[in-house]
């Protein structure tokens, strides 16, 4: 592996105007870091950058336009300390629709849940290969790892955001970079609120604040290992539904029909 400093100094951040995202930042900025936070959202991240500390740098973080504009806006920002040594590729949405979901919701769903991060791997990937190392952060989701009850573009691009963590740990570790995916159960954001009947089932477990994905996260950058999980019962269900697919299959099952009977 190549020499480099392991010591984070430089940050982007992007779904940061509020949320795990704007968490995260904060954190980020609490440990020293200089950080670059994006949205789409620009008043709101405005209000952040200057709440937390950061610069902001507003646009589309999902399009590949979007994503060299932002990129080269935080190298520019970091040119004194030679280039970006964390990328949190934070922005994400939900659907909440099933298999009933139009194709213009599935291109929706996988340009901002997956080419975002494929995009932002694609740009920074090269430049820490040159340069000796870097770290990719992804936020995916419990979901990624079991599946998400109520919403397949949901389930299958969060999937999709685990695969990509995996695929590029494996190509690149030895290489100096170190790619990471978040994934928690339920967490106090617009996303959870707006779950519906699922939300009982996400939050079974407890519901976390950002601040608490946030500190999981600063904890999982002091390692290496490739899945971040706020929630540790992610880790037993995850094992669980390796050791028989079908029994989980068959429990998610029962779990989608007590939803069905909860539905009007």
């Amino acid at each position: 592996m190549p020499d480099r400093e392991t010591a984070i100094r430089t940050a982007v951040v992007t779904g940061a105007a509020r949320g795990i995202g704007r968490a995260i930042a904060a954190r980020l900025v609490s440990e020293h870091i200089r950080v670059v936070v994006n949205d789409l959202d620009a008043d709101a991240l405005a209000e952040t950058a200057s709440a937390i500390g950061a610069v902001p740098v507003a646009g589309d973080a999902a399009s590949a336009e979007g994503v060299d504009r932002l990129v080269a806006a935080a190298l520019d920002e970091f040119r004194d300390e030679g280039g970006i040594d964390l990328f949190v590729a934070n922005a994400g949405i939900a659907s909440g629709v099933g298999l009933d979901a139009p194709d213009s919701e599935w291109a929706r769903m996988l340009e901002v849940n997956v080419m975002s991060q494929v995009r932002a791997a694609r740009r920074l990937v090269p430049l820490w290969l040159e340069s000796g190392g870097g770290r990719l952060v992804v936020t995916a989701s419990a979901a990624g790892l079991l599946t998400m009850l109520g919403d397949l573009p949901y389930s299958v691009t969060k999937h999709g955001s685990v695969a990509l963590a995996e695929w590029l740990a494996a190509t690149y570790r030895h290489r100096g970079i170190v790619v990471q995916a978040v994934c928690p159960l339920g967490v106090d954001t617009r996303l959870l609120e707006g779950s519906g009947p699922l939300k009982d089932l996400l939050t079974r477990d407890g519901t976390l604040s950002p601040e608490d994905v946030a500190d999981a996260v600063w904890q999982g950058l002091q390692g290496e290992a490739v899945h971040i999980l706020p929630h540790p019962s992610v880790r037993q269900y995850y094992a669980g539904r390796a050791a028989d697919p079908d029994a989980w299959l068959d429990g998610m099952s029962k779990i989608q029909q007590r939803l069905e009977r909860a539905t009007p």
